[in-house]
């Protein structure tokens, strides 16, 4: 994938972006005081103490194998986690000890095809037995596991998720990152039926607080956050003004330059975890990489079609000393944006289970219906 860097360069550098506020009517407003505390004035944010000074961060790149390709569901998440747990044990005992374990996107459940209801049976509930099971991994390593996977939840019957779950070192999910949106406009002929965030925006923040929808996890290793966005420069300053020190990223193909400047903008160590793929000549996969705060790459995995685990030390406590979030020209920006509409609306997935669109080409349909630059759209007062 290769970013549009006009669009991508001038909107990284200024930083700008909006934090739980809304003037599209029907949505919901919080009063002042029942909004929580999520950027602190002077620039610093909350943190646990450090258990060490320098932290160990393992990037693991695997294959992908899609539970449609298997003869049942249960054949196809052993074989997967039989091969995650390898890959773990391999990561555990060479090298340095690993104090974060990080996955690409879908090491569990790989990638499904077909309509709604076809791909919903193909998806895990976080926790469940395969978190189990990966957890005796983690808590034998005494590290924290962190991979993404197609996932549902009894409380949002018939979406489909895109969650990256967080191990502890004692084995229990500590955390389960919702993808904060999709790309957009990518294909001319679908658009990404999973369920973000910004999907459902107002009853996510409802259910979990404002505080979910950029949440960073203070750690005894530093903060982390954990994404699988690409190329939108204000989610990734968010996460950095919450207090982000390391952004764990997930990726289904990425551009390299997407990760580098991120973290070099934001101020952050960073890392994105990537698939492998037979070779291709219209896909290069693998390579994943792990930045420090400038964007130089600390460590990349060479090949484009193989496993690999790739580490790199993180000074954590050096790092930490004296920093504050990053400083960008927000008030110099802000007039310009408080104008702008983003062309879907935000909670345009919060609807019936039988009206969610079942294909990539309805939920386009959806999106050019509801489209601020095309058609009618939908008007603000």
């Amino acid at each position: 994938m290769k970013p549009v860097w006009g669009l991508l360069g001038v909107a990284a550098l200024s930083g700008a972006f909006f934090l739980g506020q809304t003037t599209e009517p029907g949505t919901a407003k919080a009063s002042a005081e029942d909004t929580p505390v999520l950027v602190r004035a002077d620039g610093s944010y909350p943190t646990k103490p450090l258990e060490k000074d320098v932290v160990v961060l393992k990037v693991i790149q695997t294959g992908v194998n899609s539970l449609q390709s298997f003869p049942s569901i249960q054949e196809g998440l052993d074989f997967n986690l039989a091969h995650m747990e390898k890959m773990a044990k391999d990561a555990c005992t060479t090298g340095k000890k690993p104090d974060i374990l990080l996955y690409h996107e879908f090491p569990l459940t790989g990638y499904s095809s077909g309509s709604r209801t076809e791909k919903l049976p193909y998806t895990v509930q976080i926790p469940g037995p395969e978190t189990e099971r990966l957890g005796k991994i983690a808590r034998s390593c005494d590290t924290y596991m962190i991979f993404g996977s197609y996932a549902t939840d009894p409380d949002w019957p018939g979406h489909i998720l895109s969650i990256n779950a967080v191990i502890g070192r004692d084995g229990t999910v500590v955390k389960k990152f919702w993808k904060s949106r999709n790309i957009k406009r990518l294909y001319a002929d679908r658009e990404i039926t999973t369920t973000t965030i910004e999907a459902v925006r107002d009853r996510y923040r409802e259910m979990y607080g404002m505080e979910e929808e950029f949440p960073v996890l203070q750690t005894e290793f530093g903060n982390i956050a954990v994404s699988t966005v690409q190329f939108d420069p204000f989610i990734f300053a968010a996460f950095a003004i919450r207090g982000t020190e390391i952004m764990l990223r997930t990726a289904t193909l990425f551009d390299q330059a997407d990760v580098t400047y991120t973290a070099f903008t934001n101020n952050y160590y960073s890392a994105m975890s990537n698939f492998a793929l037979p070779l291709n000549p219209n896909y290069e996969a693998g390579e994943s990489i792990i930045v420090d705060n400038k964007g130089k790459i600390l460590a990349k995995e060479p090949s484009l079609d193989k496993d690999g685990i790739i580490e790199a030390e993180i000074p954590i406590a050096e790092f930490r000393k004296g920093r504050k979030i990053p400083n960008y020209a927000y008030e110099m920006v802000k007039p310009v944006f408080e104008q702008y509409r983003q062309e879907i609306p935000i909670n345009h997935l919060d609807m019936p289970r039988e009206q969610l669109p079942e294909t990539g080409a309805a939920m386009k349909d959806l999106f050019d219906r509801i489209s601020r630059f095309i058609g009618d759209g939908v008007k603000e007062d």
